[in-house]
């Protein structure tokens, strides 16, 4: 936690006699988002994303709401304990995403020092993700039981694009049910995801120190 008399600003040495000033831009509880975390997300999503970086206000702000949720769930699973992603899993993540995008080392490489970013935060990034999809799987998932009536009746309104999207099942309801459910449950899911983050947003105290994120 973060002593009052700092909450105007965090300093921060850089390489050399100079210093950083790194503005809090939002107080949720206990915890700072500050402005080099808001600069740091847009450029890891934009690059996740393949677009380019935007810091727009209205990316901003889009970028301080992700941020505010991910504090919810920060301390939602230190609370219950929930299993986070390793470090192995990390460099896994990691190394999966630098074959995919890079032809080598060094394109690799280069296009980090493009995107103005560190092998490490891209990794923190992946882990954070990995661990975020586990967090919703174990708190939502179980309680979640769709009736067969709903499951009749989405078959019966979405029949055709379910076919379409998956041709090597029999096109009957119970070769699709399997897809069907899936869909259900994890629309179900999200749903109670965004409900709950709804809930804490309520609940908790969020000092926006920069007006235009709010």
């Amino acid at each position: 936690m973060m002593a009052p008399l700092a909450y105007a600003l965090v300093l921060a040495a850089a390489p050399g006699n100079s210093v950083i000033i790194d503005r809090i831009a939002v107080i949720v509880g206990n915890h700072v988002i500050k402005d080099s975390d808001i600069v740091r997300d847009i450029r890891v999503v934009a690059f996740l994303n393949r677009e380019r970086p935007s810091f727009s206000p209205a990316s901003r702000k889009q970028c301080a709401s992700r941020l505010i949720d991910q504090e919810f769930i920060r301390e939602e699973m230190s609370l219950g304990a929930y299993p986070q992603a390793t470090p192995a899993e990390a460099a896994e993540l990691l190394g999966k995403l630098s074959a995919s995008r890079s032809s080598s080392r060094a394109d690799w490489t280069d296009q980090l020092l493009e995107a103005h970013l560190t092998e490490s935060e891209l990794g923190n990034a992946l882990a954070w993700q990995l661990s975020v999809l586990r967090f919703i799987n174990l708190k939502f998932r179980p309680g979640v039981f769709i009736p067969e009536e709903q499951l009749r009746q989405y078959y019966g309104a979405h029949r055709a694009e379910i076919e379409a999207a998956n041709p090597d099942r029999p096109p009957t309801f119970d070769g699709l049910r399997p897809a069907i459910e899936t869909t259900l449950v994890e629309d179900r899911v999200n749903q109670l995801f965004y409900d709950w983050l709804d809930e804490k947003r309520k609940e908790a105290r969020i000092i926006y120190r920069e007006p235009e994120l709010k």
